[in-house]
């Protein structure tokens, strides 16, 4: 073979090796490699977690997005929380925000609504039985002591300290913090409170030219100059029937400058002081409906929207309803001042309401989730919605603005009211239900001509020490 020949064998050889390499080192397409997105279409991992699904650059393209919250507030999506709730007021403002709360956060919260003494026994067998039924739950004022003690609810010391600079703290009523704080321990956070207030028909006043009294003793002559029993029509509406009849008791003792604990704060419900002001407050219900003396809370609520009666001390929860035509008859004749409290005695007003607690026995995750909603709730955002809902007030703020005044013309006193109100004349001790169960009992056995006022207080002390732990 020529040297010329051999040469060009050798370059084929060459040319065909150097073509077969740069097939096989090239890359070749895989079924499983996405293209990459187009550059209108960002990716999104790379999108920040925004607050409002509208705002993202990708909402045109996708008519889904704007329904979607944001990736963090998802993160509970799917947990299923229970609340129970005493049924004031307040359970329509619940209804309208919890589905609201679910859109945002995909938590879903089911209501059982209960009455007052239901949801207490419901609750206590709960905690007792340590059957978490309930993740989360109303918490009346009065039960904060139980709570923190018996360890029912969760603290939520930590809850708090973690997130106080999102819940603005400063901005709730001092007063509020009494609904669920029991030495330092915070069995329940503030839901709302209720400030004792005497609603009075000012068109009956007008007519006869009166003045809504300032006084406690001005509240009994008021009552009497009002009575008019021959039309079916009375001076006052008062409670009389078990804890109902206790804690309207309580409140007057408070009214009148005296307790029902000593200086050392032990119970002395039967001190002379305490006779004088039961003897009082069964003298008021000779103006009263008949059967006053046997009235709860939803009684004496329809004795006054009912319009037969020209006054009756409340709580302030109620003042909506007055003006809601589909249950009261009363619509624009009604008006409320200051619980009147006895001559020369400095103003302090019965404060109440309900905080909002997380059982201690739920799960980890559900605990989390439900202060998520607490935390939302009492967000000033929410508060403005809450309130406009027949939710109690927490905030300052919300009391203070213009459009909640406005629509609520009546919230400068019902704020002054918590400015001075008084959240320890019902004692939130643990053994609180003890004594309101002995004056619920002996109070109305007062009211109903079974006995002496002196009696009734008697009875009442020594069924206190008698069950007392």
């Amino acid at each position: 073979m020529s040297k010329k020949v051999l040469r060009l064998s050798l370059l084929v050889v060459v040319l065909v090796s150097m073509m077969l390499s740069s097939i096989q080192c090239a890359p070749q397409p895989q079924a499983t490699e996405a293209p990459p997105p187009p550059p209108t279409e960002p990716a999104a991992p790379a999108e920040p977690a925004a607050p409002a699904a509208p705002t993202e650059p990708a909402a045109p393209a996708e008519p889904a997005a704007p329904t979607e919250p944001a990736a963090p507030a998802k993160s509970y999506d799917g947990v299923e929380l229970t609340l129970a709730s005493m049924t004031d007021q307040y359970v329509q403002a619940f209804r309208y925000l919890i589905p609201k709360f679910k859109e945002q956060t995909g938590i879903n919260i089911t209501m059982d609504e209960l009455g007052y003494v239901d949801l207490y026994q419901k609750l206590t067998a709960d905690f007792v039985g340590h059957t978490a039924q309930y993740d989360l739950m109303t918490v009346d004022i009065v039960w904060s002591g139980e709570y923190a003690v018996n360890k029912y609810t969760l603290p939520l010391n930590d809850f708090m300290e973690r997130d106080k600079d999102a819940l603005m703290m400063d901005d709730i009523l001092p007063v509020m913090w009494t609904q669920g704080e029991y030495q330092g321990t915070y069995a329940a956070f503030p839901l709302g409170g209720y400030a004792n207030v005497l609603n009075y028909r000012k068109d009956v006043f007008e007519s006869k030219g009166l003045k809504p009294p300032t006084t406690q003793e001005e509240l009994l002559e008021t009552a009497k100059a009002l009575n008019d029993p021959a039309n079916d029509f009375y001076g006052i509406a008062l409670l009389g029937a078990g804890s109902a009849g206790a804690q309207d008791y309580m409140a007057f003792v408070q009214q009148h400058g005296g307790s029902i604990l000593d200086k050392d704060g032990k119970v002395a419900v039967n001190t002379e002081e305490n006779v004088k002001i039961l003897e009082f407050f069964g003298s008021l219900f000779a103006y009263a409906p008949p059967g006053g003396a046997d009235y709860w809370w939803d009684q004496r609520e329809t004795a006054f929207r009912e319009g037969k009666v020209a006054m009756m001390e409340g709580w302030s929860i109620s003042r909506n309803d007055y003006e809601d035509p589909e249950m009261s008859k009363v619509v624009g004749k009604v008006d409320i001042t200051y619980a009147p409290v006895s001559k020369g005695m400095e103003p302090k007003y019965g404060f109440g309401g309900w905080g909002i607690g997380i059982n201690a026995d739920s799960e980890k995750v559900k605990q989390e989730a439900a202060w998520e909603f607490i935390k939302w709730l009492a967000s000033p955002d929410v508060q403005k919605e809450w309130v406009l809902h027949r939710g109690p007030p927490l905030r300052t703020s919300t009391m203070q603005d213009p459009a909640i005044v406005e629509k609520l013309p009546w919230m400068p006193i019902m704020l002054e009211s918590f400015q001075k109100g008084d959240g320890d004349y019902r004692p939130r001790i643990p053994q609180y239900s003890i004594i309101q169960d002995a004056l619920g009992t002996h109070v109305n056995a007062f009211l109903v001509g079974k006995v002496s006022a002196k009696e009734a207080l008697d009875a009442a002390q020594a069924q206190i020490e008698q069950n007392w732990q």
